[in-house]
């Protein structure tokens, strides 16, 4: 995904970096890049209004991850983080993100991430609902 433009994404959430993000070496350090992917996804589950985390019996547990780095990105940057489904299953949904620094065209990192829907109370998989189904589904590559 390192020459994916910015168009392959159908959703953005611009994050701000900040001071403590660096590391000893001036850059965002690698464990922050998760949590872009992280934020960037739930928050626009909780946008759409399909993720209540205090309210909702169905919940996504991320069971896979991933991540490529390209360039780095270091604070004051603004990351732009696009967001797209690549597979859409029964109980579980794979989620590709790039993240992009400022202005840049071509992403300074990118991976993915899969959550797999789960009853809340038991642990075990359950199918997406449908309302969620949807809001995925327009994720998708055309």
């Amino acid at each position: 995904m390192k020459d994916t433009p910015r168009s392959a994404f159908p959703h953005f959430l611009a994050i701000p970096t900040r001071w403590m993000d660096n590391d000893s070496y001036g850059h965002v350090n690698n464990v922050n890049y998760y949590s872009f992917f992280d934020t960037a996804v739930n928050r626009y589950l909780i946008d759409e209004k399909v993720l209540d985390i205090h309210q909702d019996g169905i919940g996504g547990l991320v069971v896979e991850t991933g991540c490529s780095y390209f360039s780095s990105i270091s604070f004051p940057d603004t990351v732009h983080a696009g967001v797209r489904v690549a597979k859409l299953g029964n109980s579980s949904v794979r989620y590709e993100i790039a993240l992009y620094r400022n202005d840049d065209p071509l992403p300074s990192a990118a991976g993915h991430f899969v959550h797999v829907y789960v009853d809340r109370a038991t642990d075990r998989p359950t199918p997406i609902p449908a309302r969620a189904r949807a809001v995925l589904e327009r994720l998708m590559p055309a």
